[in-house]
């Protein structure tokens, strides 16, 4: 029979640790080798590793049976002073209460666990979340589409059993079909879920092939999504009972389908205000004039004044967006962009020299901004 390792080499701290540094390691241990947390083919060497931790935590914070480790070795420590242990395959599956009780949540908790009707361990099942790709005309007006997802419906071959056709399931000998094992330490009693059975409370010894025992199989369903008026990017619906299934009964998580919207080619929306650009040829922002710009609803008429500026605003009220939780739709903000004449010809380049100096002949008053911003220049370099 090979020796036993050193307690502390087993939780990885010094002979002079502290109580408080000990349950720290064996927290850690415990974390990473509970069975629950290890299935298939490492199972087996992470039970051993999970007992060991074990063992060796129930010495190291028993100040007597420390003291005799100390000395004496394994040989100074009373193996009938361990822990006392549950029922038929609980050994080595508890842990302290003190050294579990802030990680116990972590490590059953974590699924929304609750007791069913036969005592088998119940959990809901994950959410899960879904991308959506949108127009932003489909996000002002809302729009009802289909969505396919995965979901799971019970194996055809086994009837949902998870048993090979011809054979069944048999009681969990472990937990003796309540799907929970008990622990005992001192005063303490800790009950968990079966590592054997998963909370089951039974044993598949030949699986169902098409399910590989599970009893479902995965499949896609189409949903009908409604999306509403207004809605924004980032925004998530909730689809009630459409998440992952529950265990043992547990019901389903939920389905969130978030939304995203993609880029538009004049628009862009901020809450529920839109901007967008328009450009304006030299001449046209110097005459003024009325001219038509495009809205989600279609298309409307601002008047832009004589010797309109790069960079003008203009504001058409309630020409944005009604957001779901609107009383009243944004506004469309249009940006004036001057365009600068390209591509001349000799002849159009002639007409606009003759434009400029009959301009300079003008003098200041067709240039105002210009003659500011000289103005400035010269004082800058007083």
């Amino acid at each position: 029979m090979a020796s036993k390792r050193d307690y502390y080499d087993i939780l990885g701290v010094a002979k002079n640790a502290s109580e408080e540094d000990i349950k720290k390691a064996y927290r850690k241990l415990a974390m990473k080798y509970h069975p629950d947390r290890n299935q298939g083919d490492g199972a087996k060497a992470a039970e051993e590793k999970f007992k060991e931790a074990k063992e060796a935590y129930e010495m190291l914070t028993d100040a007597q049976k420390r003291a005799a480790y100390d000395q004496y070795g394994h040989a100074g420590v009373d193996p009938n002073m361990g822990a006392g242990r549950g029922g038929p395959g609980a050994e080595g599956f508890g842990g302290f209460a003190e050294a579990f009780g802030d990680i116990f949540g972590d490590i059953f908790g974590g699924q929304g666990g609750r007791r069913g009707g036969g005592g088998q361990q119940v959990y809901r099942g994950s959410d899960l979340s879904y991308a959506m790709e949108i127009t932003l005309e489909e996000a002002a007006r809302g729009k009802e589409t289909q969505i396919r997802i995965p979901s799971w419906e019970n194996c055809e071959t086994c009837s949902g059993t998870g048993a090979k056709p011809g054979t069944s399931a048999k009681t969990c000998g472990s937990c003796g079909g309540s799907g929970t094992v008990h622990m005992r330490q001192g005063f303490f009693s800790i009950q968990q879920t079966c590592p054997h059975c998963h909370g089951s409370g039974k044993i598949i010894p030949d699986p169902c092939t098409t399910c590989n025992g599970q009893g479902k199989v995965k499949k896609q369903k189409t949903l009908e999504v409604k999306i509403p008026a207004g809605i924004n990017e980032g925004m998530r619906i909730r689809s009630a009972g459409n998440g992952e299934p529950g265990v043992n009964g547990g019901p389903s998580g939920d389905l969130y389908i978030e939304i995203r919207i993609k880029q538009h080619d004049i628009f862009e929306r901020d809450g529920d205000d839109l901007h967008c650009t328009m450009p304006v040829s030299m001449i046209s922002a110097a005459l003024g004039g009325n001219i038509e710009v495009p809205t989600l609803g279609g298309k409307a008429e601002i008047e832009l004044p004589e010797g309109t500026q790069h960079g003008k605003t203009f504001r058409l009220r309630g020409k944005g967006i009604k957001g779901v939780r609107s009383s009243y739709p944004g506004d469309l903000y249009c940006h004036i962009a001057v365009e600068t004449p390209v591509k001349l010809t000799e002849h159009q380049k002639k007409l606009l020299k003759e434009l400029d100096e009959s301009l300079k002949k003008g003098g200041e008053k067709h240039s105002p901004n210009a003659k500011t911003w000289t103005d400035r220049v010269k004082d800058l370099f007083k």
